[in-house]
């Protein structure tokens, strides 16, 4: 498995973890997550960008994720499908240096691996139409 897949898989892990029990130091949090994981922390640097990254913007992500859940009650999306779309809607907002086609595909993955198997055509859902409203490349990054 790569880097960053490693890494995205940590990211929806915890982000799951604080949708459920959101702590109140989130860097104190975040420490001991990584400590228990078998990579030094040093290893998900790109997880903790991500995990702040989608911690900071939840309200525009969440937003975005009613938006287009449409007929579905915010409430009512399994946490970990929740967890998985938050991360890809924040790539795809404010991670220029990531494709927004590769993040849907990386969604789509963890999908696959977190949830079960008709969550992937939920999600592709979500993330389809959202990525018609994106103004920039859909296929290659910014820099």
């Amino acid at each position: 498995m790569s880097r960053r897949r490693d890494n995205r898989i940590a990211a929806v892990q915890f982000l799951y973890m604080w949708e459920a029990n959101p702590p109140q130091s989130l860097n104190d949090e975040l420490a001991t997550f990584f400590s228990s994981q078998e990579k030094p922390r040093e290893y998900y640097s790109f997880a903790e960008e991500l995990i702040h990254g989608v911690v900071d913007n939840v309200a525009e992500v969440d937003a975005i994720i009613k938006e287009y859940a449409k007929n579905w009650d915010f409430k009512r999306i399994a946490r970990v499908d929740l967890a998985i779309l938050r991360l890809a809607i924040y790539e795809m907002l404010h991670r220029k240096d990531i494709p927004p086609v590769v993040s849907i595909n990386e969604a789509i993955d963890l999908s696959k691996l977190f949830s079960i198997p008709d969550a992937k055509r939920f999600i592709n859902g979500i993330l389809d139409q959202f990525k018609a409203k994106i103004d920039r490349p859909l296929r290659d990054a910014e820099m």
